[in-house]
């Protein structure tokens, strides 16, 4: 009674609350239950308990509306004090335009971009007086002459090479930003429409490159959108498609977008382009797969996929890179957004090897992609990674052995959803592995089985049980009966008999009948051997407890003796 007067008020908010709204409908039941035996034991004391939650409840809500309404106050104050600062700083400036400006905002307001006959950007420069010499007006590409083309793509290309600060400001320079995504999407268009109009000279790649690095690998783009962005800041939303969302996208999705026309055009010229598509290039494209913005990821992928298929002089570089950067995930910080990604950009270059393999890939296999498997974040890559795992061993048989142990040595122990990947990919490695090789490790790799077999948890033993569905992992088996079902049986007989699932249990019983109808005599001696090993195990512990009793006996005379005296 004493106790029930002190453990209720303690966890009576918690079970309300769960009472109210928990999203679990078995936790809510419980609640229910819970709370329903503790009012019966107690009305009164439960009633007051009641009472206090509410009250309790009500003065937080009346505290949160208090500070919401401190808080609109404190942001009203800070954007007026704010204004008032901008305004003074505006104020100190001098009149001077500078010599590298985006366009004119001060004296005239951008052009309409309804307008046929002008382009909607404007470039200024500036003389040596304190005003404005010239305001150069850049026509739209499609209303100049071929001639002039050219050129004029060459400015519009200098022209998007202002970034705009989407994080910190993302209310200003509203008009401008809109302006240079339509010039982007322009430009776009231009590399896509170029047609057999000859291959781009070196000017425009220098200058396309430019206005990419420009856009991709400035810290306004990536490293301030990292270092603003803040835990609390996170929707919960975008986490759950893959992360936050750069607040840049507008502009950068078109960006992206203009470098894959731009590599797989076939007006680029692969010679010109490596001088400026260079290892330097590559490498910050590559350091880019760590965004978190899903979106930005798949663009990346898809534009190294275009630059490692038509820059073969790269290609030993970009795989070494990518080698560089997954062994610093598996071995320094287990950290790394884009991982599935360059697996899947992976597996089209695995899939090109040619054979025989050469020692290079065989150490990138069991360095890499086999350590791959121990890491917390399996979930995240691991469809990419058995396919690239899988095409190794279709490619040379003989990996075979060595692929299944690197997964025996990273087996999961108490992660069963890792547990049912690892029994997914290994279905799928059986499937392509031959028999000798299968000989090499088949004994740990039944014990492994085993295990999985009497797991408790049902999904990993029906998962392991399925193994025998699969046509030819059943004829390795059947193959190799005599030193395989020794192993496994007595798993399979105490699922049988034992396991608190039907589905298990039914499972089981086919296996088992599967077995018994191939080599019934070996089915046979197994079974007595399961049985007298389960004889002799009852046999010792009837032993231990009567030698545990003795002992108790003979501690406990001891005892009385020594209290006696």
């Amino acid at each position: 009674m004493q106790s029930r007067k002190v453990i209720l008020p303690i966890i009576f908010p918690a079970l309300e609350r769960n009472a109210q709204k928990h999203w679990n409908q078995a936790v809510h039941s419980l609640t229910l239950n819970v709370r329903k035996i503790f009012q019966d034991l107690d009305p009164e004391w439960f009633k007051e308990c009641l009472a206090k939650f509410k009250e309790d409840e009500s003065k937080e809500g009346e505290t949160k509306a208090k500070r919401e309404a401190t808080w609109k106050r404190l942001e009203e104050a800070g954007m007026r004090k704010d204004r008032k600062m901008f305004k003074q700083i505006l104020g100190k400036l001098p009149k001077k335009p500078s010599s590298a400006k985006f366009w004119d905002n001060s004296e005239s307001q951008p052009p309409d971009n309804n307008n046929q006959g002008e382009e909607v950007l404007t470039q200024r420069s500036s003389s040596d007086g304190d005003s404005v010499s010239s305001v150069e007006v850049l026509p739209r590409l499609r209303d100049v002459p071929i001639s002039e083309k050219q050129e004029l793509f060459l400015k519009k290309l200098r022209l998007c090479c202002v970034v705009f600060d989407f994080v910190s400001e993302p209310q200003q320079n509203l008009k401008e930003k809109e302006i240079k995504r339509q010039t982007l999407l322009e430009v776009v268009d231009y590399v896509i429409s170029s047609g057999n109009n000859g291959k781009f000279p070196e000017p425009v790649i220098q200058e396309a490159t430019k206005m990419v690095s420009a856009n991709l690998f400035s810290s306004n783009t990536h490293q301030q959108w990292k270092k603003n962005k803040t835990p609390e800041g996170l929707d919960l939303e975008q986490e759950e498609e893959g992360g936050s969302l750069n607040p840049s996208w507008p502009h950068l999705q078109i960006v992206y977008e203009f470098l894959l026309r731009l590599v797989a055009s076939p007006n680029t010229d692969a010679k010109i382009s490596k001088k400026y598509i260079d290892p330097t290039f590559v490498l910050k494209l590559l350091d880019l797969f760590d965004s978190e913005d899903h979106r930005e990821r798949e663009y990346l992928k898809t534009i190294l996929h275009r630059i490692y298929g038509r820059f073969m002089v790269h290609r030993p570089f970009i795989r070494k890179t990518m080698n560089n950067i997954l062994y610093d995930f598996i071995l320094e910080t287990g950290k790394h957004s884009g991982i599935a990604e360059f697996l899947e950009v992976l597996g089209s270059i695995i899939n090109g090897f040619a054979l025989p393999l050469k020692e290079e890939h065989k150490l990138f296999l069991t360095r890499v992609l086999v350590p791959l498997h121990k890491l917390k974040c399996l979930p995240n890559y691991h469809q990419q990674l058995s396919y690239c795992v899988i095409q190794f061993v279709e490619k040379d048989c003989k990996l075979a052995d060595t692929v299944i142990r690197g997964l025996l040595k990273y087996w999961p122990v108490t992660n069963s959803s890792k547990e049912i990947m690892f029994l997914n990919e290994l279905e799928e490695i059986l499937e392509s592995t031959q028999g000798t090789e299968f000989e090499r490790c088949m004994v740990p790799l039944s014990r492994q089985i085993a295990q999985c077999l009497s797991s408790s948890h049902f999904q990993v033993a029906e998962r392991a049980l399925y193994l025998w569905n699969n046509d030819h992992v059943s004829s390795l088996v059947r193959q190799n009966s005599r030193i395989i079902l020794p192993i496994v049986f007595p798993a399979l007989e105490k699922n049988g008999s034992s396991h608190w699932n039907q589905a298990v249990k039914n499972l089981t019983e086919n296996v088992l009948k599967v077995l018994s109808d191939t080599n019934p005599e070996l089915f046979e001696e197994c079974l007595r051997k399961f049985q007298e090993d389960q004889q002799n195990a009852e046999d010792n512990k009837k032993k231990n407890g009567e030698t545990w009793r003795q002992l108790e006996e003979i501690v406990a005379s001891k005892g009385h003796t020594s209290m006696e005296k």
